[in-house]
């Protein structure tokens, strides 16, 4: 093995995965941020976001995401001591599959089964609901169809509760997206620091910029719950994040809709004048899936960082965008069906995940932050 290199493997509900850290990149490697193109700026209040265009689409029909998942029924996730992780679930008579075990819930880690035929695409950030405690994801990832129970890593977003409300967990009703998605100070915790307090903190920080502004008996209200979910789902804080994303998705719509011929996958975000993040995804159609959502947790980023807004050009969106090489990189790699990649650089993180099943081997998502 080479020095500087080293490997580790651990089995994950029967899943090989293969850790490699690699100190640094090697020299003259084409940056992948090449493939895209940034556009003029989107403006609302302290929030500018820049649409991303790319030479390159893929086909991602074939991909269920986790809200789909969950709506359908298809999807099902868990305490971690109401399922048997190694052993296969039988199937009801209903014809979808079963788990029951005793009780052992843990507040990071929670049990998955994708029950349809069709992998299973999670996004970091992403929110689920019930249990004993709201949880986010903590990593993005793939989850096969058709999966034995997968094991969770996953982030707290409700300190103030451990008492079941429900034995599975949830995605937003049908007629709700609002909340589904952590804003990004909270994503980055979970992502980059892998740290739960962290996730609290900026839980706390988040309320604080959520009530800012709104009428006393709303602000008791939002202030009263520990609870990420409940608070972004505050009749007030939903106007309030309206206030902002209803517009900026509208014209955002309208700017792609006038370039048909080119391949919208992305968004660069600022929040007063600063670039903080980008979500870059495979196609168009996976990008619409999750635009919704993410449009508001940017529009509740701004809130949390409130101050007088400055400006920020399109050519510093683009540079951020283009700088995707970094001194170290850690990459997971399950054989087969994905490879995650976290890239550090200075002043910057970089995530990816490519999907490794048949006829793919592009890049899933990309996410950047700046820290």
């Amino acid at each position: 093995m080479k020095k500087g290199i080293w490997i580790v493997i651990a089995s994950v509900v029967a899943l090989v995965t293969l850790a490699v850290v690699i100190p640094c990149l090697p020299a003259g490697e084409t940056s992948a941020g090449g493939n895209y193109q940034v556009l003029g700026p989107i403006r609302h209040g302290n929030l500018t976001i820049f649409p991303v265009v790319s030479s390159h689409s893929h086909d991602t029909s074939e991909f269920l995401t986790l809200d789909e998942g969950l709506r359908s029924g298809e999807v099902v996730v868990t305490e971690a001591g109401n399922a048997t992780p190694l052993v296969r679930p039988r199937r009801g008579r209903s014809g979808v599959r079963e788990f029951h075990g005793n009780d052992g819930a843990e507040v990071n880690r929670l049990l998955l089964v994708n029950n349809s035929k069709r992998p299973l695409l999670l996004l970091a950030g992403e929110i689920v609901t019930g249990g004993k405690q709201d949880r986010i994801i903590g990593k993005d990832r793939l989850v096969p169809a058709e999966s034995d129970p997968i094991d969770l890593s996953v982030f707290c977003v409700e300190p103030g509760r451990w008492v079941e409300r429900s034995s599975k967990f949830n995605a937003p009703s049908a007629n709700s997206i609002v909340g589904a998605m952590v804003q990004p100070s909270v994503r980055s915790k979970a992502m980059a620091d892998k740290d739960q307090q962290q996730v609290w903190n900026e839980v706390r920080n988040a309320r604080g910029g959520a009530v800012s502004g709104l009428p006393a008996p709303a602000q008791a209200q939002v202030e009263g719950t520990s609870s990420y979910a409940a608070m972004i789902a505050n009749n007030e804080v939903q106007h309030k994040l309206e206030a902002v994303a209803a517009p900026v998705q509208e014209e955002y719509q309208s700017v792609i809709k006038q370039l048909r011929d080119r391949n919208a996958v992305g968004i660069v975000v600022a929040v007063n004048g600063e670039v903080i993040w980008a979500d870059i995804f495979a196609s168009t159609k996976l990008l619409e899936k999750y635009w919704p959502k993410l449009v508001r947790s940017y529009a509740a980023e701004s809130f949390a960082q409130r101050s007088k807004s400055a400006s920020v050009n399109t050519k510093a969106a683009q540079e951020f965008l283009d700088r995707l090489q970094g001194k170290r990189e850690v990459v997971e790699n399950e054989p087969g069906l994905y490879r995650h990649t976290e890239i550090s650089g200075d002043g910057f993180k970089v995530f990816e995940l490519a999907s490794l099943l048949p006829g793919t081997g592009f890049d899933l998502h990309l996410a950047k932050m700046a820290e």
